[in-house]
């Protein structure tokens, strides 16, 4: 019989009262099919669309059977990005707030030091990302993951990419054999599979959808056809026409997504950038800007297609097409979560004509054309082009700013060092050519 409620899957009561205090209500399809092997003591391997609820999938019989068996270092999570660690350890001290659950985030770009004392302290939860982790396994004294009853692959495809490949393969090497073992992805790729062969134990698939990839049903999804040279202006009315929702925009490289966010700033938009070039603290405290409301767009990298949980997402707009189809799966999956309705709008060039039928033909569906007023398009072309060329001119100047700074960290290693501050200047960028406009 299919569970209508959190308490038919026999969570214990603390959980029902965070989850009723939390206003989760009814499971997700994910949920329900997952916590009762779960609870069971299976592996699970769950295959679901993003913004389906998987956290809550493997955190809720997670805290359950740490309620049962109150345990010093109980689960290990692995996280591809920091902002997901992030919000995968704030879940967990969510549900598990009438139970002092104690999550502890380990990603990089945070110091280690700092680290090493919060894993002293026992948490029960470890939520990290791969290298960092590797790296305390290393060298922190008395820190080690041979306790632990539970280990979580979140966003498994990506875990598993080159990147994390070794760090992954010396992490599973020093972990119990004896332990319930979790993997959750949006796609099932070959890696996915070989790992679940090596890893799992007689698992319990879980597939909340049929197909390989695939979108939510509340989302609807458009796309815009329109000159390479007339993107911006474009996205500018796009932008104008939803002023008051919540707004990320999706671009291929930090170079355009800097540009894009002052060419919104410039014509009065609430734009704030999150790409690989900020520091984790700038990071977080752009997604913290976005989730408060105190910025209602969001310009990003794919940094930001896997892990924000933003509930009042009302549009993303891909303003460069993704290079994957499970890409484009994962940046709209930020909006229409957790049942809510949404809204995805692909911006196609002449460059993208192809590479958007390859997508329609891998979701099964073809696209709706989103309509557009071609006057009011008309009448934006001269401020909007008048921003990029403020902006162009802004990101010059920061590059000029950067150069000089370089040289004076040279003057000054050659003499006394203890006045440089390293965090004053960045890493450089690639300079920008503005497009010609026809």
């Amino acid at each position: 019989m299919e569970a209508r409620s959190f308490s038919d899957l026999g969570l214990c009561e603390p959980l029902l009262k965070a989850l009723d205090q939390l206003k989760f209500t009814t499971p997700t399809q994910i949920q329900a099919d997952c916590i009762g092997p779960a609870l069971e003591g299976r592996d699970i391997i769950g295959i679901a669309p993003t913004g389906s609820g998987k956290t809550a999938a493997f955190a809720l019989p997670i805290l359950h059977r740490l309620w049962d068996d109150p345990h010093s270092l109980f689960a290990c999570v692995l996280s591809p990005t920091r902002e997901l660690a992030y919000q995968t350890s704030a879940q967990f001290e969510a549900l598990g707030a009438s139970m002092g659950v104690r999550s502890v985030v380990i990603v990089g770009g945070e110091d280690k030091i700092q680290q090493a004392v919060q894993l002293a302290k026992k948490p029960h939860i470890v939520v990290a990302t791969p290298g960092r982790l590797h790296d305390h396994l290393k060298t922190t004294k008395g820190f080690s993951l041979r306790a632990v009853k539970h280990l979580v692959l979140d966003e498994a495809d990506r875990l598993l990419n080159p990147d994390f490949q070794a760090s992954i393969d010396d992490i599973l090497k020093l972990l119990p054999h004896e332990r319930t073992t979790y993997l959750f992805s949006a796609t099932m790729t070959n890696n996915v599979a070989k790992l679940q062969r090596t890893s799992l134990s007689d698992p319990v698939r879980v597939e909340a959808s049929s197909h390989k990839y695939t979108t939510v049903s509340t989302l609807l999804q458009y796309y815009i056809l329109c000159p390479l040279v007339q993107k911006e202006v474009m996205l500018v009315y796009l932008i104008n026409s939803m002023a008051q929702n919540s707004i990320i925009i999706f671009a291929r490289t930090v170079q355009n997504t800097k540009r894009i966010t002052l060419i919104l700033r410039s014509l009065g938009f609430r734009a704030i950038p999150l790409h690989g070039e900020l520091t984790q603290s700038q990071r977080l405290g752009a997604f913290n800007k976005f989730k408060g409301g105190l910025c209602n767009i969001l310009v990003a990298t794919d940094l930001a297609s896997r892990g924000l949980d933003v509930p009042s997402v009302d549009v993303v707009i891909n303003f460069d097409s993704p290079t994957h189809s499970k890409d484009y799966i994962h940046r709209v999956g930020r909006t229409a979560r957790a049942g809510r309705a949404g809204k995805s709008i692909l911006m196609v060039s002449q460059y993208d004509v192809e590479p958007m039928l390859r997508l329609e033909e891998v979701l099964g569906r073809k696209l709706e054309q989103y309509p557009t007023d071609e006057q009011e398009i008309a009448l934006l072309r001269e401020r909007v082009e008048e921003a990029g060329r403020h902006a162009a001119n802004q990101l010059r100047e920061e590059i000029a700013a950067k150069g000089g700074g370089k040289k004076r960290r040279q003057i000054a290693d050659k003499g006394d060092d203890k006045d440089r501050d390293d965090d004053v200047v960045e890493a450089g960028m690639p300079s920008f050519k503005r497009k010609r406009r026809s």
